[in-house]
Protein backbone atom coordinates (compact mmCIF):
# COMPACT_ATOMS: atom_id res chain seq x y z
CA UNK A 1 0.00 0.00 0.00
CA UNK A 2 1.17 3.39 -0.83
CA UNK A 3 1.78 6.47 1.40
CA UNK A 4 -1.26 8.07 -0.25
CA UNK A 5 -3.31 5.02 -0.27
CA UNK A 6 -2.71 5.33 3.78
CA UNK A 7 -3.27 8.59 3.88
CA UNK A 8 -6.71 7.66 2.21
CA UNK A 9 -7.80 5.41 4.49
CA UNK A 10 -6.73 7.68 6.97
CA UNK A 11 -9.23 10.46 5.84
CA UNK A 12 -11.59 8.67 4.64
CA UNK A 13 -14.55 9.18 6.97
CA UNK A 14 -16.95 6.69 5.01
CA UNK A 15 -15.13 3.69 5.53
CA UNK A 16 -15.87 1.91 8.28
CA UNK A 17 -13.07 1.36 10.96
CA UNK A 18 -10.78 -1.59 10.29
CA UNK A 19 -11.65 -4.61 12.39
CA UNK A 20 -8.23 -5.65 12.88
CA UNK A 21 -5.36 -3.51 14.59
CA UNK A 22 -2.47 -2.46 12.14
CA UNK A 23 0.03 -0.28 13.49
CA UNK A 24 0.42 2.10 10.28
CA UNK A 25 -3.10 2.87 10.52
CA UNK A 26 -3.03 4.30 13.97
CA UNK A 27 -2.61 8.18 14.75
CA UNK A 28 -0.11 7.78 17.13
CA UNK A 29 1.96 5.62 15.23
CA UNK A 30 1.45 8.38 11.84
CA UNK A 31 2.06 11.27 13.68
CA UNK A 32 5.19 9.38 15.75
CA UNK A 33 6.51 9.10 11.98
CA UNK A 34 5.73 12.57 11.00
CA UNK A 35 7.30 13.98 14.19
CA UNK A 36 10.38 11.37 13.65
CA UNK A 37 10.51 13.15 9.63
CA UNK A 38 10.54 16.88 11.11
CA UNK A 39 12.98 16.04 14.08
CA UNK A 40 15.56 14.67 11.61
CA UNK A 41 14.79 17.83 8.94
CA UNK A 42 15.69 19.99 11.93
CA UNK A 43 18.46 18.56 12.75
CA UNK A 44 20.08 18.77 9.50
CA UNK A 45 19.20 22.59 9.24
CA UNK A 46 19.43 23.66 13.40
CA UNK A 47 22.86 21.32 14.85
CA UNK A 48 23.17 23.80 18.08
CA UNK A 49 19.77 23.28 19.87
CA UNK A 50 17.73 20.22 20.06
CA UNK A 51 13.93 21.16 18.86
CA UNK A 52 12.82 21.83 22.55
CA UNK A 53 15.85 24.11 23.32
CA UNK A 54 14.97 26.31 20.28
CA UNK A 55 11.05 26.37 21.16
CA UNK A 56 12.11 27.74 24.91
CA UNK A 57 14.70 29.89 23.64
CA UNK A 58 11.80 30.99 20.88
CA UNK A 59 9.10 31.60 22.91
CA UNK A 60 11.50 33.51 25.24
CA UNK A 61 12.51 35.58 22.05
CA UNK A 62 8.73 36.14 21.70
CA UNK A 63 7.39 37.01 25.17
CA UNK A 64 10.26 37.91 27.02
CA UNK A 65 10.74 36.90 30.76
CA UNK A 66 8.53 34.36 32.49
CA UNK A 67 8.49 31.54 35.07
CA UNK A 68 9.88 28.33 34.19
CA UNK A 69 6.72 26.94 35.04
CA UNK A 70 4.92 29.28 32.38
CA UNK A 71 7.10 28.33 29.85
CA UNK A 72 6.86 24.88 29.82
CA UNK A 73 3.12 25.51 29.43
CA UNK A 74 3.81 27.56 26.66
CA UNK A 75 6.29 25.11 25.22
CA UNK A 76 4.09 22.06 25.92
CA UNK A 77 7.18 20.40 28.13
CA UNK A 78 6.18 18.88 32.11
CA UNK A 79 7.90 20.79 34.94
CA UNK A 80 10.90 18.47 34.89
CA UNK A 81 11.58 18.63 31.22
CA UNK A 82 11.49 22.47 30.76
CA UNK A 83 14.01 22.71 34.05
CA UNK A 84 16.29 20.56 32.05
CA UNK A 85 15.99 22.48 28.74
CA UNK A 86 16.68 25.52 31.03
CA UNK A 87 19.26 23.97 33.03
CA UNK A 88 21.18 23.32 29.59
CA UNK A 89 20.37 26.63 27.82
CA UNK A 90 21.99 28.73 31.02
CA UNK A 91 24.98 26.48 31.03
CA UNK A 92 25.29 27.99 27.87
CA UNK A 93 25.22 31.45 28.82
CA UNK A 94 21.58 31.88 26.33
CA UNK A 95 19.38 32.21 29.39
CA UNK A 96 19.59 33.96 32.87
CA UNK A 97 17.51 32.76 35.87
CA UNK A 98 16.64 35.35 38.56
CA UNK A 99 13.98 35.84 41.69
CA UNK A 100 10.39 36.43 39.69
CA UNK A 101 9.43 40.32 40.58
CA UNK A 102 6.31 39.20 41.31
CA UNK A 103 6.99 36.00 43.41
CA UNK A 104 10.02 35.58 44.82
CA UNK A 105 9.43 31.89 45.39
CA UNK A 106 9.19 31.67 41.69
CA UNK A 107 12.36 31.42 39.23
CA UNK A 108 12.39 34.05 36.18
CA UNK A 109 13.53 32.85 32.88
CA UNK A 110 15.05 35.80 30.27
CA UNK A 111 16.39 35.11 27.36
CA UNK A 112 20.34 36.79 27.19
CA UNK A 113 21.61 38.91 24.52
CA UNK A 114 23.83 35.98 23.32
CA UNK A 115 20.48 34.15 23.19
CA UNK A 116 18.65 36.48 21.44
CA UNK A 117 21.40 36.94 18.61
CA UNK A 118 21.51 32.97 18.18
CA UNK A 119 17.24 32.81 18.25
CA UNK A 120 17.74 35.18 15.47
CA UNK A 121 20.30 33.49 13.64
CA UNK A 122 18.01 30.70 13.71
CA UNK A 123 14.59 31.33 12.76
CA UNK A 124 15.36 31.61 9.40
CA UNK A 125 16.61 28.01 9.02
CA UNK A 126 13.81 26.96 11.62
CA UNK A 127 11.30 28.28 8.81
CA UNK A 128 12.98 26.31 6.34
CA UNK A 129 13.15 23.22 8.46
CA UNK A 130 9.03 23.68 8.51
CA UNK A 131 8.87 24.31 4.37
CA UNK A 132 11.04 21.09 4.04
CA UNK A 133 8.58 19.12 6.42
CA UNK A 134 5.50 20.04 4.44
CA UNK A 135 6.60 20.40 1.09
CA UNK A 136 4.77 17.07 -0.17
CA UNK A 137 0.99 19.18 1.16
CA UNK A 138 -0.27 22.04 -1.07
CA UNK A 139 -0.69 25.06 1.12
CA UNK A 140 -4.48 24.08 1.42
CA UNK A 141 -3.53 20.76 3.21
CA UNK A 142 -0.90 22.16 5.10
CA UNK A 143 -3.97 25.07 6.61
CA UNK A 144 -6.46 21.83 6.97
CA UNK A 145 -3.59 19.85 8.86
CA UNK A 146 -2.48 22.38 10.81
CA UNK A 147 -6.37 23.12 12.13
CA UNK A 148 -7.05 19.15 12.52
CA UNK A 149 -4.09 19.03 14.36
CA UNK A 150 -5.26 22.02 16.72
CA UNK A 151 -8.84 19.61 17.53
CA UNK A 152 -6.53 16.94 18.72
CA UNK A 153 -4.31 19.34 20.79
Amino acid sequence: MSGDENLLKLVDADEAPPSDYRLQDQIGFVLRKASQRHIAIFARHISDLTPPQFAALARLYEEGSTSQNQLGVMVAMDAATIKGVIDRLKSRGLVALAPDSDDRRRLAVSITDEGRQLVEKLIPLAIEATRETIAPLSPKETATLLKLLARIT
